[in-house]
């Protein structure tokens, strides 16, 4: 499965048209333990680069950015009760919505794993 990344640390897996979407292990890593994560509304229309959603831990509360345009359609509501889910799984179990992607082809604008990977060495 093809994982696809922005510059602030986001992550997006298309599946067709929707996409899972949350923040990368590298973030996590910085963020040390995760205590708290708020979602965006289901059905909330974001656009690519905006702030989407909140995650909040031990050291700093950070924005999470849209990594595609699109609507919400689900969110992750085991965060809720267990937000340690992001440290535990930030590229799996840990995710935070998926989106409808009105336009697919903004994935050409992410970067995919080796450039991901490549980019957080030189950091």
């Amino acid at each position: 499965m093809a994982y696809f990344y922005t510059k602030d640390h986001e992550w997006a897996r298309l599946e067709g048209q929707n996409a899972f979407c949350g923040i990368s292990v590298y973030a996590v890593e910085q963020l040390g333990d995760v205590v708290y994560v708020e979602l965006p509304e289901i059905g909330r229309s974001v656009k690519a680069g905006e702030a989407m959603a909140v995650v909040e831990s031990a050291k700093a509360a950070s924005d999470v950015y849209a990594p595609l345009s699109g609507t919400v359609i689900a969110v992750n509501t085991a965060l809720a009760g267990k937000p340690e889910l992001v440290n535990e799984s930030a590229e799996g179990e840990g995710w935070f919505v998926q989106i409808q992607a009105s336009d697919p082809a903004e994935q050409n604008a992410l970067m995919d794993s080796d450039a991901y990977q490549a980019l957080v060495k030189g950091l």
